[in-house]
């Protein structure tokens, strides 16, 4: 408990600095080299050991993903075909088997998807107007929400959510999660941005609430297919930035997609 805490003392400034103190292009930068990280610790996790020049490879084309989504456009993710195309060949070259090849590419690809694609929702929200604030929020909001879930889920869970992925975790736990993560949307983001009503505001905390949630049983599934406990030890008493991610990932796409839309 104490490694938790002090941990989360020095990462909190960081992440205040990196929000509210840089523009959209340092931000992207951050963003980048976090994505990195978090796509080393998935590779290490789903690749089969000694596939180093697999995962140098990987993660330095997925990082190229929030590059080009971040300073360019969407559009410009078909020159990422060729990267798709170079990799397909350096690994046709290194184990001349189509099965591996097909089934580890797969699951180079699934990392781009998982990790930054969905990251560069993190830099298109910061761009937004409010942008600065919406990312302050949506990182309170999956706080709240796990921290809601979990004091829940320890006081009053009975049934089991998802035994096979996550036994700890209840469905008296997840509807706790929910509830604070639309109690304190509705309680600070109309205060924060005056044009946003408090129904907005409870939508964005139901989004967070339900796809949070969600995001964390996904990575939950793949540590346990990996038979892990956590995606590595890059934060005492917190695991590896995957593991800090892993709600986020699912929340930030949402919450910005509702955004362009509402």
């Amino acid at each position: 408990m104490k490694q938790r805490i002090i941990t989360a003392l020095i990462a909190l400034p960081v992440v205040l600095l990196l929000t509210l103190a840089v523009d959209t292009v340092w931000f992207a930068v951050a963003i980048c080299g976090v994505s990195g990280i978090a796509l080393w610790e998935f590779y290490t996790m789903v690749l089969p050991p000694n596939r180093f020049v697999e995962q140098i490879c990987g993660t330095v084309s997925g990082v190229l993903f929030v590059v080009v989504t971040s300073f360019y456009s969407l559009h410009s993710l078909q020159y990422m075909s060729v990267v798709f195309i170079l990799l397909a060949l350096i690994f046709l070259a290194r184990f001349q088997d189509l099965y591996r090849v097909i089934h580890e590419m797969g699951l180079v690809v699934t990392g781009w998807l998982y990790i930054p694609l969905l990251m560069s929702f993190f830099v298109a929200l910061h761009a937004m107007e409010h942008g600065r604030v919406w990312v302050l929020m949506v990182l309170m909001m999956t706080m709240v929400c796990d921290s809601g879930a979990y004091f829940v889920g320890t006081a009053l869970g009975r049934h089991r959510l998802y035994p096979q992925i996550s036994p700890k975790k209840s469905i008296e736990g997840a509807v706790g999660g929910l509830v604070c993560s639309i109690l304190s949307a509705v309680l600070v983001i109309p205060w924060l941005i005056a044009e946003i009503t408090w129904i907005d505001a409870l939508l964005a905390g139901a989004i967070v609430g339900i796809f949070g949630q969600l995001g964390d049983l996904f990575e939950s599934m793949v540590k346990r297919s990996a038979d892990i406990k956590d995606s590595g030890n890059l934060f005492p008493g917190h695991g590896g930035m995957l593991d800090r991610l892993d709600s986020l990932l699912f929340t930030f796409p949402c919450v910005y997609l509702y955004l362009s839309c509402c």
